[in-house]
């Protein structure tokens, strides 16, 4: 299982419409064959961060779905990005 989460940080004025552009994408992240769950949500401090948090169930299935990535104008919003992967060899419930 693989696990990519970070932040994003774009401009405040800007976030809303990030997101709500971003609506479709996570609506087919969702649907993707591998897909375990795909978010991005505002931070409730700062204004112009974005958090990530996809779950998958392998690296093949996310790199079928990702492609060529963002598209123009969602990379140009970007102003910084701390997004990891992290591959997890276990699970347990909480």
């Amino acid at each position: 299982m693989l696990i990519i989460a970070g932040s994003l940080q774009v401009d405040p004025a800007a976030r809303d419409g990030y997101l709500a552009d971003c609506a479709p994408v996570i609506a087919q992240a969702r649907a993707a064959d591998g897909c375990l769950d795909f978010l991005l949500a505002p931070d409730p401090l700062e204004p112009g961060r974005i958090h990530v948090y996809e779950r998958w169930e392998s690296a093949e299935r996310l790199e079928a779905f990702r492609g060529s990535g963002p598209d123009d104008a969602q990379t140009t919003a970007i102003l910084d990005a701390d997004v990891r992967r992290y591959v997890i060899a276990a699970v347990e419930e909480a």
